[in-house]
């Protein structure tokens, strides 16, 4: 993080299931130490069964000390969480953490020196659970907003979300510069749901990131906002980040 750049970075980290099938979330944390981002989104980043606790355990990310997450202030809903008096207590009674870092299984993790101003957790229309996070941050005396996002696999439904996120940026009481990314599941460079973007952002997509074994689509993006400068960008190819998910990481380097 220079004095006039920053460097962001999204990822799907698959619950931190490898391709070797096994769930390693000190890989997917050196992975991103491979990467050096200054701001990171993560898509499923939270388990998707059980307590719906996060991916990688709280107190690994507080010892790995590169990152914090955002506290989002919200939690997927649990089954336990329907049982009266049951809910409020269930981790203490079993033992475990089921804290969550995520919406949705959207996180956004920054550096410990960047400051958050604002979060929201948004609802998204679908068929299926989904939802996207929206942080406001302050990096050296600077806001930029961040949106982690996880679109649909149906084109239709694509299309409503990033419109709906497009209208709750738009809705905020503050203008700052604004960077909205994560995996798109958008396999086209023409898809409509991309097209409606492009007056207010530009559209960064460094390159194939999924299957990380072979990569051959261009799922994981960047919208970049006019007022930031993009400066560089690429997918990060390491022997390591080809085994600890299904995608490849992908940065961009800002500048403002």
């Amino acid at each position: 993080m220079s004095g006039s750049t920053l460097t962001l970075a999204t990822y799907n980290m698959r619950k931190a299931v490898g391709l070797d099938r096994r769930r390693d979330p000190g890989r997917i944390l050196a992975v991103l130490e491979e990467v050096g981002a200054d701001i990171v989104a993560l898509q499923e980043a939270d388990r998707r069964t059980g307590g719906r606790a996060s991916a990688i355990p709280h107190d690994l990310i507080e010892g790995h000390g590169h990152w914090l997450p955002v506290p989002l202030g919200v939690r997927n809903r649990r089954a336990l969480d329907r049982l009266p008096k049951v809910g409020a207590r269930v981790d203490e009674w079993l033992k475990v953490d089921t804290r969550n870092i995520g919406w949705h299984g959207n996180a956004i993790l920054v550096r410990p020196e960047v400051g958050v101003l604002d979060v929201v957790a948004l609802d998204l229309p679908t068929l299926e659970p989904r939802g996207a996070v929206l942080v406001e941050l302050l990096v050296r005396d600077r806001p930029i907003r961040i949106v982690g996002l996880h679109l649909d696999l149906s084109g239709l439904w694509r299309r409503r979300q990033l419109k709906a996120i497009h209208e709750a940026v738009a809705a905020r009481p503050h203008k700052m510069p604004t960077v909205m990314m994560g995996d798109t599941n958008e396999w086209r460079t023409t898809a409509a749901c991309l097209r409606d973007l492009e007056p207010d952002y530009a559209i960064v997509a460094p390159g194939p990131s999924f299957h990380a074994r072979r990569p051959m689509a261009v799922l994981d993006r960047l919208f970049v906002d006019h007022s930031l400068t993009v400066e560089a960008s690429g997918v990060h190819v390491s022997e390591l980040a080809q085994v600890a998910s299904d995608h490849l990481p992908v940065w961009a380097r800002v500048g403002w």
